[in-house]
């Protein structure tokens, strides 16, 4: 249930947030907008009426959705999510570019250096890497996070890698300022907890068999411990496809944008899989509206350790990125 004031001081909204408290009634204030959404319900409306001044209430109702405060009735504006000095969700696409996977100090710092050189304000790369074959390369952990926590220094690109384990989110957020949840823990409901305890900028990807439902209500699982820095990641679903990786659903853009309030971001080399597909699957995305790509970036794909048949040369992200540059030029003009 949805509490809607007559706009009312931040102070009056957390004094009603107390009172419910102390009556078992959990709840979330949203002070732009004058609401209160109550995640725990009360027996009835009339303990609303006993705690609350009724003149003071717009309109209360219900949530359509089982997805509370990831809904557009709790939040009806846009959520931007602030990442050092970058925005996502602001109606700027963002680039988010880099290697797969760190494997070594040279590998990332002539690929960040080389972003930077661009323009790219964001840095991706994993240094714990879930694989689907353990005999795959899994990634340098912690020495992975140190080396891009210097490329960082050395450029000052913003850090988003992976958090897989639990034990790992502290050493994750202490390195990296966007702790990326991948598809396979998307259903990880205790890890989605801890990383929205660090109250840091959470990149939430899609389970490659989730519905929208699903996927919203894990974002759900951040927004309930108080953490609205959500950015969704729509990266394909699994279908029975020998030409790309996954099937990339599209349509989740304008539906997300329709049910949420929250930014998403489309990944393109894990939704295709295959080098030349991704930038006329990139300009799809940006068509729809989303606020920005993932783009996985290699020095040499071919002797990448992983994904390198997914992954852009330098040349070919260069050339990606400078065109919409210029298509983004041509809108403002």
């Amino acid at each position: 249930m949805i509490i809607e004031f007559i706009k009312s001081e931040n102070s009056f909204l957390e004094e009603i947030k107390e009172r419910l408290d102390k009556e078992g009634i959990k709840s979330v204030v949203n002070t732009a907008e004058s609401k209160i959404c109550l995640l725990t319900q009360p027996e009835s409306t009339d303990l609303i009426y006993t705690l609350i001044d009724s003149r003071k209430i717009k309109d209360f109702y219900k949530v359509k959705y089982p997805f509370k405060l990831a809904s557009r009735q709790f939040k009806s504006g846009n959520t931007v999510v602030k990442v050092n000095e970058n925005y996502v969700g602001n109606g700027k696409p963002v680039f988010i570019a880099g290697p797969c996977a760190v494997e070594s100090e040279q590998q990332l710092m002539v690929t960040a250096e080389f972003l930077a050189s661009l323009g790219v304000n964001f840095l991706r790369g994993g240094a714990f890497k879930p694989r689907t074959s353990p005999y795959s390369f899994q990634g340098l952990g912690e020495e992975g996070l140190k080396i891009l926590y210097k490329a960082k220094l050395a450029t000052g690109l913003s850090i988003v890698s992976e958090v897989v384990n639990v034990e790992d989110v502290e050493v994750v957020a202490e390195y990296c300022d966007v702790l990326q949840i991948g598809t396979r823990n998307m259903y990880n409901y205790p890890l989605l907890k801890k990383v929205a305890k660090t109250n840091k900028p959470i990149l939430l990807k899609r389970g490659f068999s989730a519905t929208i439902d699903e996927w919203l209500l894990a974002a759900e699982y951040i927004l309930s411990e108080g953490n609205f820095n959500v950015i969704l990641c729509e990266r394909g679903i699994r279908a029975n496809s020998k030409y790309t990786r996954n099937l990339l659903d599209i349509s989740a853009v304008p539906i997300i944008k329709e049910l949420s309030h929250l930014p998403i971001i489309i990944d393109p080399s894990h939704a295709v899989g295959v080098t030349k597909y991704i930038p006329p699957v990139s300009k799809a995305a940006l068509a729809v509206g989303s606020d920005g790509l993932i783009i996985e970036v290699h020095p040499n794909p071919e002797q990448a350790l992983s994904d390198g048949q997914q992954s852009l040369n330098f040349e070919q992200f260069k050339r990606l990125y400078e065109q919409f540059s210029v298509e983004a030029t041509n809108k403002v003009v």
